[in-house]
Formats: C-alpha cells, structure tokens, sequence
C-alpha cells in the first residue's frame, strides 16, 4: 500500500503532524501507524482492588496508543523555552513558542475551553524561591487535566480519523530507504511512501536507536532523570500550586552541586504506575474535575545523569535502578522521609500509623538499597530547601515512591527541518531525543508538517 506520507506513532508529535497536514494539504494519502491501542480501548488493569500492580500487558495503555504517554498524563502544556526540550535551539525562540501557543489554540478549539493559563510571569515567589537558594523557572501552564485532556484526543480523533487511515496495534518492525522513499515493514506487510515521520515517543528508544543504526543516522548520547515522587498534603503546596499550578523549581545541592528539579507538579492529584519495555516506574496524574481530585500533591523530584567514555548508555543506567526497585519491591516501592533519614525502612506498621492515606498501593521498603547515594543525599537536600518555601515538605509522613525515570532518546542528528540527512525522512517529538514534554513535542509535529505541506 502506498502513501504520500506515513506518520510512525499516534503520540503528540504523530497526532499534530496529521493534524496540520490535514488542514494544509487534504489531497495528500496520510496513514499513522500506532504500536498501542486506538484511545477507546486504552485501560489500564490495575484498579487497586482486583489488580493493585502492574501485570506486565502485551501493550501498556498508560505508555502507548493513541495519544501517547500523554493521553493519561494531567495534561500539562507548559509553554516555554526553559524547559521541556531544545527545540527552539534547531528553529529560534520566537517560532517555537508560536507553535506552542498554536498548539494551545487548537486544544482549546477541541474541548479544552474554559481550562486556565497559569503563569509564573511577576510571581512574589521567585523571589522566595531564591532567597533560599531556590530557582523558580519562567513558564505558561495550560492545565487540562487528565480528563479534559483525554476529551481533546477524543475530539481530534474523531476529527482525523476520515482523514487520516489509522493502524493501530500495529508496531513498525523495520523502516527502508527505497528509491520512491521509504518503505516500513509491520510484521509480514510492507507500506510505503515518500515521506516518513518518526514519532514514537521515549518508549520507543531502543527501537529508535535500531533504526539509526540500520539507516546510519548519526545520534549522540543524552541524559537520563532518576529519583522519586514524592506525595504529602495538598495544602503544603497549595499557596504554590493555587497561584502557578505547576512550579519547575530548581536546586544546587551543596554536597556534589548537582541540579535537581522538581517535575509534574500534580495539586489533588494521584500518583500512578507506568510500564516502560517491561520496568514499572511511578508518575503522576491530576484531575480538572472537583470530583475526580484527591486530598493530596504529588511531583517528581529528579537528578539528571550524563555519562561519557567509557560508558554512555544513560538509559541501561536508568534501566539498571529501576530494575533493582522492581526486584526489591515487585514493583513500585514507597517509604517515609521520616523512616529514611532515620535509616529504617517503612512497613506497613509504620504506613498504617501514617497521617497521610497513600494514593498509590505500592510495597513499603528502604530507597536507600536503590539508589545511588549521591543521588539519594541530593534528593534528600532538595527536600530540606522545598521545607523552606512550603513548610511541611520535610515531614515525617511524606511519602516517597520510587523509582521515578524519564528515558530520554540518543539525540537524532536533523536538520533545522527536524529532517535528516535521508530526504523525507523527519524524526520528531521526544523520540528525537530534542523534546521532552507535550507542548515541545506538538510543535514539533506542526513545524515538520508546514515543511513536507511546502514541498509536496
């Protein structure tokens, strides 16, 4: 089967690619082919009755289909520069906001209407924050929840879908050069085009590492994030999250000087587990609706590793942890700041006399056998400095799950088109090893998009 061009992963990047070729070229035969299920049939076993961990499905409905890792995040836009990718360093500044704020428009178009717009613009904590060595990054929060989230994808879906032929379970084994384009080949079927995006998320590093090998694309090694989640009650943050929804702060601890940093801030959210290639891992979810919404915050506290010669497999490292917090706790594993810096693991004695009700049924156990130490004393820094900002953090009964990885793809050499040195074929979205979060990641679908629309 032939098309003008085929779109691998229904991630943010696939969705907005399809989307944006949709509206500038409709003569064009457009297919997207998905590893996951189409958005209806996306859910998770686990309901923490019957089912409370992971059971290891053929295909994770929290990682992959429709949507991406996405679809069940709090669906956070955070429409920004400073973090969530380098994209701006392949097109400028100006045009990757624009094409954030385009994003924003059209998920506001699909359902996200009447969602709020945070921002940390003229904030009085940035000036708390630094007072205690604290570093409150710039940003705009689009904050749709994992609810309205899900109703945007809904809505694009079905706006896409007479447009665009979709294949879902349908993973792409091997994508070829061939004269007329490329060809991908998805079990014994071959499909071919002239152009290709790739979009295949962080969950599709090593099948994207393959396929840089086998297409001698050039990558280079990048980072990998470790550490925990880390959940206490709501108003300990709630003077934060009220004004700014998502605070991205940011320490230097004064052991090492390394840099951790808060990530996906959840107000009255929930923590959750994920499934990455067989590694059960923790995140984090959030809720618009009053009704859907906890008594407690959850965030992600994070150290980023880089490695060099000798070795420069970030992900394996990341990979290695996370396999060892699997073997020690049959999955995600939970303990009370109060029980690891007295140096005693938590049981579910200790969790039962707890004030604050879990939101996550995971194994009691110590941190400290997981992680590495440097990173552990980090954590426990960064703790100590948030304490001051928002008195409480430090307490006994916060929780802390772990272990907490954000794989990040080998850095795919592309062009300032997001196109490699093959013709037509772009690697876009966090599966480029460029962008790192959904907003980046759309604006790239849309940047590629305009490029292959003028060409064509």
């Amino acid at each position: 089967m032939n098309y003008d061009v085929i779109i691998i992963g229904a991630g943010p990047g696939g969705i907005f690619s399809a989307y944006e070729l949709s509206q500038l070229r409709p003569d064009l035969k457009i297919a997207v082919f998905e590893a996951g299920h189409a958005l209806a049939r996306r859910h998770c076993p686990i309901d923490g009755e019957k089912i409370k961990s992971c059971i290891g499905c053929k295909s994770c409905s929290i990682m992959s289909g429709f949507g991406g890792a996405g679809a069940f995040s709090d669906g956070k836009y955070n429409i920004t520069n400073d973090f969530g990718g380098t994209l701006y360093e392949y097109i400028g500044k100006k045009q990757a906001l624009d094409l954030m704020h385009y994003v924003d428009e059209i998920n506001m178009r699909y359902g996200g209407e009447g969602t709020k717009l945070y921002s940390t613009a003229g904030t009085r904590f940035k000036k708390l924050c630094i007072q205690h060595n604290l570093h409150l990054l710039n940003a705009s929060v689009r904050h749709l929840g994992t609810d309205i989230n899900y109703i945007v994808l809904e809505n694009l879906y079905a706006d896409l879908k007479n447009k665009v032929s979709f294949f879902f379970n349908t993973p792409v084994d091997a994508v070829s050069a061939i004269e007329s384009g490329y060809e991908i080949r998805c079990g014994e079927a071959t499909y071919s085009c002239k152009t290709c995006i790739v979009s295949v998320g962080r969950s599709g590093s090593k099948w994207m590492e393959r396929v840089c090998k086998e297409l001698k694309i050039a990558t280079k090694s990048n980072r990998v994030d470790i550490g925990v989640r880390v959940e206490l009650p709501a108003e300990v943050f709630s003077h934060l999250t009220d004004e700014l929804y998502e605070s991205k702060i940011v320490y230097r601890t004064e052991k090492y000087g390394d840099l951790v940093r808060t990530f996906c801030m959840n107000p009255k959210g929930a923590v959750v587990t994920e499934n990455t290639n067989g590694i059960v891992t923790v995140n984090g979810h959030s809720y618009e609706d009053p009704s859907r919404q906890t008594e407690n915050t959850n965030f992600a506290l994070l150290v980023a590793k880089h490695f060099s010669e000798p070795f420069k497999d970030s992900n394996g490292y990341g990979e290695s942890i996370a396999r060892l917090s699997n073997m020690l706790g049959g999955g995600v594993m939970v303990q009370r700041f109060g029980d690891l810096i007295r140096g005693r693991r938590s049981n579910p004695d200790r969790m039962r006399d707890s004030f604050l009700t879990p939101t996550l049924s995971a194994t009691p156990g110590d941190l400290s056998l997981v992680l590495p130490k440097r990173i552990l004393d980090g954590i426990i820094e960064m703790i100590y400095a948030l304490d001051k900002v928002a008195p409480g953090t430090a307490n006994d009964d916060t929780l802390l799950y772990g272990v907490e990885v954000k794989f990040y793809n080998m850095e795919v050499a592309v062009s300032d088109k997001l196109e490699t040195d093959h013709e037509g074929l772009y690697v876009i979205g966090d599966g480029s090893g460029i962008t790192h979060s959904l907003s980046h990641a759309s604006a790239s679908g849309i940047h590629v998009a305009r490029d292959i629309a003028s060409k064509s």
